[in-house]
């Protein structure tokens, strides 16, 4: 094993509370990949800055290998004193670095170089940060919420940069398939602790619920021998004073080990407030266009959405996501065309840039739009700090300006308000931003058990699949020429819908190429069919499928063994990557039958 290169070992940190680290660690080899997962305020930005040298820990170990390189990708970067983004980038560069990996860089994350840094979006200061970092290739790259305002395009085209690269990485993200395809190793920052996973955030999930598991026998085993020894300090038999004081002190010690036991944070209870059932069709688009000068942002478009869909809209920055949401919620009017809304409809929108929010609002004046100490939910009269106690707020905070809340808490403060509220059409703007997992969680199970309609605008390909019924994106992903499409299912399901389409146009192309009396030849002798293999493959995927949803399940349940983790180590990580190869390939069985299926259905009409 390489010796590390950086490592933080008993690191103590308090604002004047409960002390936000206590024994935290973190250590990095050359190579690692290490993603640092846990909930919105346990620490993670503030560990990854001391591993920066930005913030000084008040006790513990800090190493940093002389001569190793740190980059630390900033939340608001200085541009101040740079007229341009590419000279922001280049001061980054080392003696000896490339400069052209930072206009090879720029140019992929959608900048030219000859931008005003005063000028920028938010998002167009997060890419000039990331080629900022990535130019130099250090040693380590320390990265929070990288993918934060990058369109999926550029999303994943940074996960190839990050799986490739030589530089050491730590990421913090809220993007679950993004930290599953980078990441090689997880750090859990749970309660002031670190825990240490050599295995992908992909196996994340499961071993956290192991641990909180056997911590939770735990307690109740120390529970049920405080129990005992109660017991036998009432009842027992009278042995000698000096033994009874000893098992005296031993059961103290229980005790306050017991009553000092700080269990995980709880998660947020939500549900969303009933209102009256809109009509079964809430909108009506029937080809509606926009332009904004010479340029097409929507070309003629139609889409009906009836009650009870879940819609997702996905494309590049600039595709006209915004425009067109706006347009089918009656926000906009288009150029042409017509939009109807169905009735009784209840719109609630969670805006992505937050705009919603005074920063100089308190939280309980937000929540309750300044009547008091109550807010009506469900038709239920509750207090503020009642409800905020459901989104992990203290009481304490009701009080608290919302500028001193963090992104992450700001999020679920407007989730709060939306679903306190009576709705039945939910628009959702980047709803993930920010969101621990756990919170997210709980917005995936709002948005598939809402009872209303949602349209959906994210770059979280996982949310996505997990949520929406049908995803809106342009037919031309790379270059948007206002052309816009519905695919029935999530993302992962469009992207097998648009391979199969362009494969077809292919094979469209070959045939027109093909010399007219060859291709009446071909026509007149036989029809086309599918071949034996594929015939063959199409009637036995699915009894392969099923073997393999069988062996996942067989592994599923052997691994829910609470104390698997602890008892054997090696079997619980031999079954985790048994898994992961059995559901990559169900995957792929998936995909293949998919395609064979659409083909088909292709040849026979």
């Amino acid at each position: 094993m390489a010796p590390p290169i950086l490592k933080l070992d008993d690191i103590f940190l308090s604002f004047g509370g409960a002390p936000l680290l206590a024994g935290a660690g973190l250590q990095i080899e050359p190579g690692d990949k290490i993603c640092l997962v846990g909930r919105n305020g346990s620490g993670k930005s503030t560990l990854l800055k001391i591993a920066a040298g930005l913030v000084e820990a008040q006790s513990g170990e800090v190493f940093r290998h002389p001569s190793s390189t740190v980059r630390y990708l900033e939340q608001a970067p200085d541009f101040a004193d740079f007229n341009t983004v590419q000279a922001y980038a280049e001061a980054g560069l080392g003696p000896g670095d490339d400069p052209y990996r930072v206009t090879y860089l720029l140019s992929h994350l959608g900048l030219s170089g000859d931008e005003d840094p005063k000028m920028l979006s938010g998002g167009e200061s997060r890419r000039a940060a990331l080629a900022r970092v990535m130019a130099p290739e250090p040693d380590i790259l320390l990265l929070d919420e990288p993918t934060n305002h990058l369109d999926l395009p550029t999303i994943e085209w940074l996960e190839g940069e990050l799986q490739k690269t030589r530089s050491a990485l730590v990421l913090i993200s809220h993007d679950r398939r993004f930290l599953e395809k980078v990441s090689t190793a997880t750090v859990w920052l749970d309660r002031g602790t670190s825990r240490r996973l050599d295995r992908g955030f992909a196996h994340f999930e499961a071993w956290r619920d192991q641990v909180l598991e056997a911590e939770e026998l735990e307690q109740h085993k120390l529970g049920k021998s405080i129990e005992r020894e109660e017991h036998w300090l009432r009842y027992g038999v009278t042995a000698r004073r000096k033994r009874n004081m000893r098992r005296l002190g031993e059961l103290q010690t229980m005790r306050s080990n017991y009553r000092g036991h700080k269990g995980p944070q709880g998660t947020v209870q939500a549900t969303v407030s009933d209102a009256q059932e809109s009509g079964k069709l809430v909108i009506e688009a029937d080809k509606i266009t926009k332009s904004f000068g010479e340029r097409a942002i929507v070309t003629p478009f139609s889409i009906r959405v009836h009650r009870g869909d879940c819609i997702g809209l996905v494309g590049p920055n600039g595709a006209g996501k915004t425009t067109l949401l706006k347009m089918l919620t009656g926000q906009l009017s288009p150029d042409s065309g017509i939009v109807k809304l169905g009735t009784n409809l209840e719109i609630a929108t969670l805006d992505q840039k937050r705009e919603d929010l005074d920063p100089e609002d308190t939280l309980a004046n937000y929540l309750t739009d300044g009547r008091g100490e109550n807010l009506l939910v469900n038709g239920e009269q509750r207090h503020v700090t009642g409800y905020m106690k459901e989104f992990l707020f203290q009481p304490e905070q009701a009080r608290t300006p919302i500028r001193n809340l963090s992104g992450g808490e700001r999020a679920r403060l407007m989730l709060a308000r939306i679903l306190s509220r009576p709705t039945n059409l939910l628009i959702l703007d980047e709803p993930t931003n920010d969101l621990d997992i756990e919170t997210l969680d709980l917005l995936q199970e709002i948005v598939a058990g809402f009872p209303g309609t949602v349209i959906l605008v994210s770059h979280d390909r996982d949310f996505l699949d997990r949520t929406v019924t049908s995803t809106i994106a342009p037919a031309v992903p790379d270059a948007p020429d206002g052309r816009w499409i519905e695919y029935a299912g999530g993302y992962s399901d469009m992207l097998v819908q648009r391979k199969g389409a362009l494969e077809e146009r292919k094979r469209a192309e070959k045939a027109a190429e093909k010399p007219k009396t060859q291709q009446a030849t071909a026509s007149g002798s036989s029809k086309v069919k599918l071949s034996f293999k594929q015939k063959f493959a199409l009637e036995n995927l699915p009894k392969e499928m099923a073997k393999a949803e069988a062996e996942i399940a067989k592994r599923e349940q052997a691994m829910a063994d609470p104390n698997l983790f602890t008892r054997d180590p090696a079997a619980f990580n031999r079954l985790a990557g048994e898994m992961e190869k059995l559901r990559a390939s169900l995957t792929d069985m998936e995909e293949e039958w998919l395609e064979l299926e659409m083909l088909r259905e292709e040849l026979e009409g």
